[in-house]
């Protein structure tokens, strides 16, 4: 893009600055409009870019080789144009939205600003073609340059349209680090209650866009608003729950906020630290002295967890491994190779890494004054874990020297021993690495093998008493 006082550029890909051209040589208006426009002039590269045309669908299908019938209900076709994919929309103008959701209605208009009047926010309510330059005629661009997220009009027929919006101009704020204009934040606000109507698949993607932006810590805003009332109580929980004792000064909402903001922009982890302190609420204690414990708190924020990510069907891989990550995020390994090595079990060989990760955002969360000595141990606990994996010591039962094949070979017969002699060759490999040795491995099982046996004996027949 190109931008000075009097006149602004946006360079138009070829795919879609062809389609612009083929519907203005057949008489029709046709603009990029939306995202496409914001981002190019914000200077970041558009995911996407949209078109909107004074054309009909059946026009816009006459006008193109190849076309999709992607929403033309709602005046969408897809166009494919040099192998890219392009929505193409009429100007249209919605009917009231009982569903808070789609219109009752939609009728196509020629007019441009018709068009424009309908969307969401003035940034991304203006549109561009290289004739006619940049059309703004709800002060986007101002808003683009003072940093503001504002609802195109009125706040309130905006979000009564789509209650989605309400929890998208937060999202916007987190993406683009911009503030909420204040009468589109009191309108949010009163109309909150409104997204009990929305999908929880459409809920889920803009949290997820929310987590993954520059500032996640706009979840707080959300709360402010009432909107993480309505679609993650269990956030809400957090922000009421004090915490008084040497490592918290803040509430776990707080914490929750500076964890996610103290881990790399990944969903996994991010979604981990939203939810990790999810049980501490249900867990509180006060002792004598009013220090407050959270004992055992990890196995049910766990299972909050799991409840949040199916109520808003998250899919089974993701919300397994958040799971995981939380049961164990309370776990701090000894620091010798054996703790660190059983610590790498409990967790899993997948996950520990990423476990890692999760221990360090959530030192990055408490008091300051807790955190030298806790990043020291966490240093000591990866310079192990490094030489753990250098040496390439035992860490499953599939890197064991022998099989469950080569344990009925030995003589011990099938059944559910099999397993649990497995498990014990584990436990004391992970006590000395240096018995991952066939022979030794199958020597130990055959003596288990042995003891397990004669305690099957003695609690079959009894112990005779020799008095007699």
């Amino acid at each position: 893009m190109e931008k000075d006082m009097n006149h602004i550029r946006i360079q138009i890909p070829r795919p879609a600055a062809k389609v612009l051209t083929r519907l203005r040589n057949l008489g029709y208006e046709a603009y990029v409009v939306g995202g496409c426009v914001r981002d190019s002039l914000l200077g970041t590269a558009p995911q996407d870019w949209d078109i909107t045309t004074s054309a009909n669908p059946r026009q816009i299908k006459a006008a193109f080789d190849r076309t999709i019938d992607t929403g033309i209900e709602h005046g969408t076709v897809t166009v494919r144009m040099d192998s890219e994919s392009l929505e193409v929309t009429t100007y249209r103008v919605d009917g009231g939205y009982a569903d808070h959701r789609h219109p009752d209605q939609v009728h196509f208009t020629k007019s441009l600003e018709e068009d424009l009047k309908r969307r969401d926010f003035t940034i991304n309510a203006m549109a561009y073609n290289e004739q006619n330059g940049l059309i703004d005629l709800f002060g986007g661009m101002r808003d683009l340059e003072n940093g503001i997220v504002r609802c195109v009009g009125d706040a309130g027929e905006r979000f009564g349209e789509d209650a989605l919006r309400i929890f998208r101009a937060v999202r916007f704020c987190a993406k683009l680090g911009f503030s909420l204009d204040p009468c589109t934040k009191e309108a949010g606000m009163r109309l909150a209650s409104s997204l009990r109507y929305v999908s929880a698949e459409r809920i889920r993607m803009e949290l997820d866009k929310l987590l993954t932006s520059p500032h996640p810590e706009m979840i707080r805003l959300a709360w402010e608003m009432g909107i993480t009332r309505m679609i993650l109580p269990e956030f809400d929980a957090e922000m009421e729950a004090v915490q008084n004792n040497a490592h918290h000064r803040i509430t776990v909402g707080e914490h929750t906020i500076r964890t996610m903001c103290a881990c790399e922009n990944d969903l996994v982890l991010r979604l981990t630290m939203l939810l990790h302190d999810s049980g501490k609420p249900v867990c509180q204690t006060i002792d004598e002295q009013g220090v407050y414990h959270y004992h055992g708190h990890a196995a049910p924020g766990a299972e909050i967890a799991r409840t949040v990510m199916e109520r808003l069907k998250y899919d089974k891989a993701s919300e397994h491994t958040v799971v995981r990550l939380i049961r164990n995020h309370s776990l701090y390994p000894e620091l010798t190779e054996e703790g660190v090595r059983r610590a790498v079990v409990q967790v899993g060989e997948d996950l520990f890494p990423v476990f890692l990760k999760v221990k360090r955002a959530d030192i990055g969360g408490q008091n300051t004054e807790v955190q030298e000595k806790k990043f020291l141990y966490m240093d000591e606990v990866e310079a192990i874990y490094r030489r753990i994996l250098s040496r390439g010591d035992c860490l499953s039962l599939k890197q064991l020297k022998v099989t469950g094949d080569d344990l009925i070979c030995a003589g011990i017969p099938e059944g559910k021993q099999i397993g649990r002699i497995l498990n014990s060759l584990l436990n004391e490999v992970l006590s000395d690495p240096g018995k991952n040795e066939r022979e030794i491995l199958l020597e130990i099982a055959r003596i288990l093998w042995e003891n397990e046996r004669d305690a099957e004996k003695i609690q079959t027949f009894g112990v005779t008493d020799s008095k007699c």
